[in-house]
């Protein structure tokens, strides 16, 4: 897939040339409209769209030379849920990857210090989540990844790279952040929907459908029916010959 910058020059190339057709040949402006549109649909499925890495590297999947998938939860820690799911992964021997918010880890650091003791990976999920987080300009999206990453290393001892957007929204001022700040960019390849889909099993027979070695699975430790899809999950995962391993593992080549 083409890059922001690449797409953006062939839309105003085209353009340009149309411009100089047009002032030899009457031409629609129905034309002009539709590059215009096509470059504003094409810019914001990108944004959406993190496997197209239309505006900076994401990793949306791992490794597909092992059985190995990460199970990755989003938004917590969640005082309730996050404790039955450790649990649960304790219980299977599984290695997830956290991307707690800020604010949250402020709240509840017992929970993400038993996170890390029990080997799991922490990511950066911003220190808001605010809905307006892909409108943020660079300079406050920085400040909400250092935020994070203070507190983190607070409980580490070691600096975070990883960084999922909230949303999973990138744009040009996010790829502006991250460089500055060094992360790694963690997307997804098998998403669940779980705060939507409202029944257990929908949820755990479209991941069945979607998982292949290397799947990066998005979930979310902040409802009561996740502990449940998590044991279901690791339960076909183990019949299936996966091992559930953190990012980093999943992203190690050898």
């Amino acid at each position: 897939m083409l890059k922001f910058g690449q797409i953006t020059v062939v839309a105003t190339i085209a353009l340009l040339t149309i411009g100089v057709i047009d002032f030899f040949f009457k031409i629609s402006p129905i034309l002009y409209v539709t590059i215009l549109l096509l470059w504003f649909l094409i810019v914001a499925l990108g944004s959406f769209t993190m496997r197209w890495q239309i505006f900076t590297t994401a990793f949306t999947k791992g490794n597909q030379n092992k059985k190995q998938v990460a199970i990755t939860f989003d938004d917590g820690p969640n005082a309730e849920f996050t404790p039955q799911i450790l649990q649960i992964l304790k219980a299977y021997n599984a290695k997830a990857t956290f991307f707690c918010i800020g604010k949250h880890i402020e709240k509840y650091l017992g929970i993400v210090q038993q996170i890390l003791a029990e080997g799991h990976t922490i990511g950066n999920h911003s220190y808001s989540h605010a809905t307006n987080f892909g409108f943020f300009r660079k300079t406050r999206i920085v400040q909400e990844l250092s935020k994070t990453d203070a507190l983190i290393k607070k409980i580490t001892g070691s600096t975070n790279t990883l960084f999922r957007p909230p949303y999973g929204v990138t744009n040009p001022s996010i790829a502006k952040a991250v460089k500055e700040t060094n992360h790694t960019i963690i997307g997804w390849n098998v998403r669940s929907y779980d705060t939507v889909i409202k029944n257990p099993t929908k949820v755990l027979n479209r991941l069945k459908k979607r998982l292949s070695p290397g799947s990066i699975i998005l979930l979310h430790d902040t409802h009561s029916r996740c502990p449940e899809i998590v044991e279901r999950l690791l339960q076909f995962l183990k019949k299936e010959g996966y091992e559930a391993v953190t990012i980093e593992t999943l992203l190690t080549k050898n």
